[in-house]
C-alpha cells in the first residue's frame, strides 16, 4: 500500500485560491530573494568556519574529523 501524507496537496483555500489568481494574471508567485542579504549570509558563512577552526585546538580539530570520518564510512563494508 503506498504512503500518504497526513496532508493533502492543496487543501489551504487560500493559497489554491492565489494560485488561481496569479495564473488567470499570468503573474508569477515565486519569492525573489535579496541579492543583498543572500550575500550577508554566505559572507557570515565564510568567516564562521575560519572563525571557528581558529578557535579549537589542534586535539579538538582531530577528534572532529575522526568523528566526521566515522559517519561518512558508516554504511560501508
Amino acid at each position: 500500500m503506498p504512503k500518504r501524507s497526513s496532508t493533502s496537496k492543496g487543501s489551504d483555500i487560500n493559497q489554491l485560491a492565489a494560485d488561481v489568481v496569479a495564473a488567470a494574471t499570468g503573474q508569477s508567485r515565486k519569492r525573489r530573494k535579496n541579492p543583498a542579504a543572500v550575500a550577508l549570509g554566505r559572507r557570515g558563512g565564510l568567516v564562521g568556519g575560519r572563525a571557528r577552526a581558529n578557535a579549537l585546538s589542534p586535539g579538538e580539530r582531530s577528534e572532529i574529523a575522526k568523528r566526521a570520518a566515522r559517519a561518512r564510512w558508516k554504511g560501508h563494508k
